[in-house]
């Protein structure tokens, strides 16, 4: 089974608040692999919305984006994208 890791940075100025929350959790349920994001030593379901949010991610946080299953390279690269294009925010 494949499992992709990549780094991701929070590079909205806003941080991951409700709406970047819920781009995530509705693109990572899109996939059937496992999809976990890591902050410190913390790991949430990417899957959940109060989860991202629990997170508190700010503003140039560093995250670890990990996946598992079939479609996992797919799931981490339509993640990683939310990350890069700001969430649409700015």
């Amino acid at each position: 089974m494949a499992s992709v890791e990549k780094l991701l940075t929070v590079r909205n100025r806003a941080g991951i608040h409700a709406r970047p929350a819920a781009l995530i959790a509705q693109t990572a349920n899109k996939f059937a692999s496992e999809i976990l994001i890591e902050k410190d030593s913390t790991t949430i379901n990417a899957k959940s919305i109060m989860g991202v949010i629990t997170m508190a991610a700010g503003y140039n946080t560093v995250l670890t984006l990990k996946a598992e299953g079939s479609d996992a390279q797919a799931a981490v690269d339509a993640i990683y994208n939310l990350f890069e294009n700001k969430f649409e925010e700015e």
